[in-house]
């Protein structure tokens, strides 16, 4: 035990002696400080979340010469209310797990200001008990300290990379934002009993899924959904916007649009939508981001739908529910997958059960799931990057 703590602080002082490297840099007088508002949910982790960030990321904030607001959240929906009332920012930090992320995500986008806000770069600070999004960020690491000094000090770095986000919207609900994706079904339900069988150690997550076969079987899902095919990926735009043109330019524009006729105008030819339609009968659904499998080279922009068989049996259901338990989005052989970059879900009256929006639970009602590709610059290692534009290049 000594000798891991003695471990755990050598990392800590290292992680502060490179981020006093950035506190030391000069700065212009008339150049404000960069502004940092950092999103933090106690409770995370067990309530372990304040511990661990005050531990081993705040002093390589304060360290860094960044003006560090800490926003802690008392309760469950706070930050997405904080954050639409949350003035300007350079750099928005969430440290939590999957809930904080989805909550602060979520606060951003449906702010009215949302295009503007949503080119802020975003830090994350794993410090939740399901912290989905730190395998697409971060390399992977058994030290929990270091994971954590490591993600700090990557957002000091400052290498982005764009993420996609799913948009799901109930017909009377405002819009709930997602990173990872939407999952419905018998593996979901089954695995957020698992910690009901704690005392069982090892064996809680097979227990679980056992149980949940002497309730039903075989387990089955009806719904019909509706989809729209990939959208071609437009090329990247250009970091800098072209300058303004003059005033006498801008006048004579302004001038020529005033005195067009109407009559000339060209119409825009609107492709018409190919909506494809199946009614489906599932042991679970799921509508997955790409973010798990990051790819420049993509020409389609699309999200993964994964409709399993309904024809599993009791001793595969026991096995696979292990496996997601590790790997939500796990798409098994024998499943039907869909790429699509919007679908609508629908469900026959008097369904009920709920839904697992990015690990949280929302009740399951019908719902139109759109994609908004590459929406969100996160911040990542910049190791990460680096393996990205090599496997483009290549």
């Amino acid at each position: 035990m000594h000798v891991c703590l003695n471990s755990d602080n050598l990392l800590r002082r290292s992680a502060c002696q490179e981020a006093q490297v950035f506190g030391n840099q000069l700065i212009p007088s008339s150049m404000p400080l960069k502004k940092a508002t950092v999103f933090l949910n106690p409770a995370a982790y067990k309530g372990k979340a304040r511990n661990l960030f005050e531990a081993n990321a705040a002093p390589i904030l304060h360290l860094s010469g960044l003006d560090v607001t800490v926003v802690k959240t008392d309760y469950e929906g706070q930050a997405k209310k904080l954050l639409e009332l949350m003035e300007n920012t350079d750099l928005i930090i969430i440290a939590g797990g999957d809930g904080t992320v989805q909550e602060v995500i979520t606060g951003l986008l449906r702010r009215a200001d949302e295009a503007a806000f949503s080119k802020i770069p975003i830090g994350f600070i794993p410090l939740g008990k399901t912290s989905t999004l730190s395998h697409t960020l971060y390399p992977e690491s058994t030290n929990q300290v270091e994971h954590i000094t490591n993600a700090t000090l990557a957002i000091l770095k400052g290498e982005t990379i764009p993420l996609d986000v799913l948009q799901i919207k109930g017909e009377k609900e405002q819009p709930v934002f997602a990173v990872t994706g939407l999952r419905w079904g018998s593996y979901r339900d089954a695995g957020v009993k698992a910690s009901k069988y704690w005392y069982l150690g090892p064996l809680k997550t097979k227990a679980a899924h056992f149980f949940s076969t002497l309730k039903e079987w075989p387990q089955k899902h009806q719904a019909a959904l509706m989809y729209l095919g990939p959208t071609e990926r437009p090329p990247e735009e250009p970091e800098e916007k072209p300058s303004r043109p003059p005033l006498y330019v801008r006048l004579y524009r302004r001038l020529r649009l005033y005195w067009s006729s109407p009559s000339k105008e060209i119409p825009r030819e609107v492709a018409p939508e190919d909506w494809e339609e199946l009614k489906l009968s599932t042991v679970e659904l799921s509508i997955a981001t790409r973010n798990r499998q990051l790819d420049l080279t993509h020409t389609e922009d699309f999200m993964d739908i994964c409709i399993e068989a309904d024809t599993v049996s009791k001793g595969q259901f026991v096995s696979r529910g292990s496996q997601k338990m590790r790997d939500p989005h796990i798409c098994p052989e024998g499943s039907q997958c869909i790429q699509a970059s919007r679908c609508i879900l629908q469900f026959p009256e008097g369904t009920e059960g709920s839904f697992g929006i990015d690990n949280e639970e929302y009740e399951a009602m019908p719902v139109e799931v759109k994609l908004l590709p590459r929406k969100l610059q996160f911040i990542c290692d910049p190791r990460i990057r680096e393996q990205m534009l090599r496997a483009a290049v290549q």
